[in-house]
């Protein structure tokens, strides 16, 4: 066998640039036991908390590969519920940063999430049209629900019933019962999609949010048990028939599909709507924890901000108008004025102002803080958070904007990337600004105005950069003071790439205007000061016949290789500028190449998709390399080597050997387009930047990289996704209707399911064992050391029925009944024997059961109709019903004297209390009199 070339693995080493990904929405979370200070924001993979006062990064709540899709705090305020592109929801302690829970049911991104109102259960929509109702404390899922036909788009639970609102992009808004798992009710009264809802007037009205400029208001009426729907309502919305709101006469605005049995538990009717000033379609739509506030945004950079009035201030407004009534109706010596005053929908769902973000708004989230104000945490969509204040006492309100945290990253897509010649400080440059970072601490140390950026260089010395501009201009900067220095009009169109000579005496620029300009240092005296500075004098032109995308030299500085718009490369000699070599072989442009540092080879990516390794004393193709999935945007050279990395449209950045033409290592984390990458000059980091606004550090390491492993590894991690896309299990007997199973078959599910077989193996084998040496003994007669198998010793000797509920137990919770519906039959009978025996000791009996009962409900049949089992199920009848009601006996004593000792703590705080206040006035009484005495003893 040869010998294999050993190459070293690059790993992530961070990820910067990036204050927030526009994917998810923002939220508010308490942390340190404050709310209305941090937030919540998605950020690719990961989720950042901001502190909005100080402007910095608090916590960082890691995620793995998958793009974050939604965000939902809790109720306490301890947890996070965070929504994957792959469908899965992990929940994230905020204390310490650490993920708890996992839920995999969805088979496509996380569209949306709510908690109850106590955070036990948690509620997710998805891109797969289904919804599933998760129990958070049992971590597991409780059930599926299905029915509607598009992305879910808004899920809402009830406080007082165990109902459930779901909206989505089918027009339709459903309302489900939670306790027979239905959908009892179809709104229809939308002709477009329904993209955000909300609950208002202690959950009274429901507000819906389409295509239009309209926001649709509905009445609800919860009906009693027994109750005539038709019954006139004691307590109708005053805004019922409103003069102000918008009616809508069609007949299929108030359509309800089902339409009797559903009147038994909620009524629906639409009392008008309210309009937006916004005339595209709502993106977002939230009110605050207490339903005060209502604020929606569409597309634009506009926040519109209502206030809804509460019972009591209904009341009195309504009270108001009527005294009104009365007064004008005396002075016209009328009768009967009650008859005619009501509010109207405006009057009730009042608009309090605009807010005006600096740009497009993506998602937002309200806190009502204590001392009155309302804030609101705006997401835009150039990378930017922005903080607002409103102040409610002010006669006319008006948002000010308290905080804006932009300096972690750029506002639009970094096209250009750049190494300082010490390997410490990194250059990206965007449409709007150039910032300087220090690759060790990921902090921008500069940050300078530029105009939209296409290339860049560290010029010789590190202490001044240059920018090629769409627009044909060469901007120098000087680092330290943070300033532009010179500005020059250098292409007539954009200047697309910018090298370094060699000696370092100068640079070449290629531009749109077919012209490759070669310019040299030089210092020149400046006017403001006494000192000379640096300037760049154009010294050559070189005239083609098409566009230049792309120059580099050879390190011998002795030929220039220029990439054309004809997919062409032509080399030149760079003293006489005669043409030497062309390389042609590319179906499309080439957007990028380089040169080794030895001058012998020369790689060029392409927009075709594929890499062309090209010798360079000849100009022969050496080899064509599939690189990506999309066009090459950038490839470098790893210094002193023949490798060299490129950067796709496709998400991924490779890295190759020229040598031996072979795909090394694929660098996965970016969710979008590459744009561009950067090598240090000693080869130990790579930086690249993304559509996803986010700049990636990897870092190489010692750890070797073998090529077959790496093969394995890709295939396994192939094979792996192919299991989850394969068809779920399916239930006998189940009909496949509204409701299923909440979760999803994946590969921890069929690796705990072989788990649990493989365990109920040994248990067989050691069981037959075990019989085998019983017959030994007593043939011997005497007693024979029986051999303890080695995995029973590594758990410290214990018996195989243990062992399989040791194994049992490490399923995840929420893997469970997945794992059990993987499981085949020949191992349920052993596994229902050992439940029995396990019930009777009284373990686990809440585990047990809730496997011993999904048991019985996916293999009823089989298990009915085997004799051998009629005594293990009768058996296991008995044990369960009285464990049941032991486990249930202890559980109601310990709740009615944790009820016991709460009474106690209150009685005692309120004698505290009393007797506290009665402290005090005695006090001031003393007091007072110690005073009195002094003023009569002065008198």
């Amino acid at each position: 066998m040869g010998l294999t070339r050993q190459y070293l693995r690059y790993e992530p080493a961070a990820l910067f640039g990036l204050v927030a990904s526009a994917r998810a929405a923002v939220a508010f979370v308490a942390l340190r036991g404050e709310r209305g200070r941090y937030v919540a924001v998605p950020a690719c993979e990961h989720v950042f908390v901001w502190d909005t006062r100080k402007g910095e990064k608090v916590l960082i709540l890691k995620g793995l590969k998958q793009e974050v899709s939604c965000l939902c705090p809790s109720p306490d305020g301890l947890h996070l519920a965070v929504g994957y592109e792959d469908g899965a929801i992990r929940v994230f302690n905020l204390l310490n940063g650490e993920s708890t829970i996992t839920f995999n049911g969805h088979r496509a991104a996380v569209t949306a999430l709510q908690y109850d109102h106590l955070g036990g259960r948690l509620v997710s929509g998805s891109k797969d049209t289904e919804v599933i109702v998760w129990d958070v404390i049992n971590e597991s899922g409780l059930y599926r629900l299905r029915g509607h036909k598009d992305v879910i788009t808004q899920v809402l639970f009830l406080k007082e019933k165990n109902l459930l609102v779901t909206c989505a992009k089918d027009t339709l808004v459903k309302w489900w019962d939670l306790d027979t798992q239905h959908c009892f009710k179809t709104l229809v009264g939308h002709r477009a999609e329904v993209w955000g809802m909300a609950l208002l007037s202690k959950e009274k009205r429901l507000i819906t949010g389409s295509a239009d400029s309209e926001l649709r208001v509905w009445d609800l009426t919860y009906i009693q048990e027994g109750k005539d729907p038709d019954e006139p309502e004691s307590k109708k919305s005053k805004g019922s028939s409103s003069p102000g709101a918008e009616e809508n006469t069609e007949e299929d605005e108030t359509l309800e599909l089902d339409e009797h049995p559903e009147e038994r538990i909620v009524k629906c009717s639409k009392v008008g709507s309210i309009m937006r000033e916004g005339r595209d379609r709502v993106v977002t739509l939230g009110t605050d924890r207490m339903g005060k506030f209502l604020a929606c945004h569409g597309t634009d950079a506009v926040l519109e901000v209502f206030s809804v009035l509460s019972e009591e201030e209904v009341q009195k407004k309504l009270e108001k108008k009527m005294k009104k009534a009365r007064k004008k109706a005396r002075q016209n010596s009328e009768e009967g004025p009650e008859r005619g005053v009501e509010l109207s929908l405006q009057e009730e769902i009042q608009r309090v102002t605009n807010v005006k973000a600096s740009s497009k708004i993506k998602s937002f989230d309200l806190i009502l803080s204590p001392k009155g104000e309302l804030k609101m945490v705006l997401l835009l969509q150039n990378n930017v958070i922005e903080l607002y204040n409103l102040d409610l006492s002010a006669q006319v309100p008006q948002a000010a904007r308290v905080s804006r945290i932009t300096i972690g990253g750029h506002r639009s897509d970094v096209r250009t990337l750049a190494f300082s010649s010490d390997n410490i400080a990194i250059l990206s440059a965007a449409a709007e600004s150039v910032k300087i970072w220090n690759r060790s601490t990921l902090q921008c140390i500069r940050t300078m105005e530029c105009e939209y950026a296409l290339c860049s260089l560290f010029v010789p010395g590190d202490r001044q950069v240059i920018i090629g501009t769409k627009t044909g201009k060469l901007q120098l900067y000087d680092l330290a003071s943070g300033s532009l220095i010179e500005t020059l009009d250098a292409h007539d169109g954009a200047v697309w790439s910018i090298a370094l000579s060699p000696d370092q005496h100068g640079f070449v620029t290629g531009g749109a205007d077919k012209c490759v300009k070669f310019w040299e240092f030089e210092l020149v005296k400046d006017e403001s000061s006494v000192q000379k500075r640096l300037s760049m004098k154009h010294v050559r032109i070189l005239q083609l016949d098409e566009d230049v995308l792309c120059v580099r030299y050879s390190p011998n500085q002795k030929l220039l290789a220029v990439s054309l718009l004809d997919c062409t490369v032509k080399v030149f000699y760079v003293d006489t500028l005669k043409f030497f070599l062309s390389l042609y072989g590319h179906k499309l442009p080439v957007l990028c190449m380089d040169i080794c540092y030895d001058g012998s080879l020369i790689a060029t990516g392409s927009a075709d998709r594929n890499v062309k390794i090209w010798g360079l004393d000849f100009g022969d193709c050496h080899r064509s390399l599939f690189a990506h999935d999309d066009s090459v945007m950038y490839l470098q050279f790893v210094p002193k080597s023949h490798l060299f990395f490129t950067a796709g449209k496709d998400s991924k950045v490779k890295q190759w050997d020229a040598d031996k033409f072979e795909h090394i290592q694929t660098l996965e984390g970016h969710h979008q387009e590459v744009w561009c990458l950067a090598l240090s000059p000693n080869g130990d980091y790579v930086v690249s930047a993304s559509h996803d606004k986010s700049l990636r550090l990897w870092e190489r390491t010692r750890e070797p990289l073998i090529l077959e492993e790496e093969r394995e590894m890709q295939r396994e991690a192939e094979y792996e996704e192919s299991v989850a896309k394969e068809e779920q299990p399916v239930v006998a007997g189940e009909r496949q209707g509204e409701t299923g199973l909440a979760g999803k078959k994946t590969i921890e599910t069929i690796k705990a399911a072989e788990r649990i077989m493989e365990a109920i193996e040994l248990y067989r084998e050691e069981m037959a064992k075990l019989k085998e040496h019983n017959a030994i003994c007593k043939a011997a007669g005497k007693e024979v050391p029986f051999p303890v198998n080695p995995i029973l010793r590594a758990y410290g000797n214990i018996t195989p029925s243990a062992y399989v509920l040791e194994v049992f137990k490490k399923v995840k919770s929420s893997e469970l009944e997945e794992s059990l519906l993987v499981l085949p039959f020949s191992y349920v009978p052993d596994l229902l024997r050992l439940f029995n025996e396990y019930i009777q000791l009284g373990s686990d009996v809440e585990l047990l059961c809730r496997a011993l009962l999904f048991l019985l409900k996916i293999h009823f049949g089989q298990i009915t109709s085997n004799q051998m089992l009629v005594t293990v199920i009768e058996n296991l009848k008995k044990t369960t019903i009285s464990r049941v009601s032991e486990a249930r006996d202890v559980l109601g004593f310990n709740m009615a004297g944790l009820q016991f000792l709460k009474r106690e703590i209150e009685a005692k705080d309120e004698v505290t209390f009393f007797a506290d206040a009665t402290e005090r006035f005695e006090e001031k009484k003393r007091k007072r009199k110690k005073k009195e005495k002094m003023v009569l003893a002065v008198l």
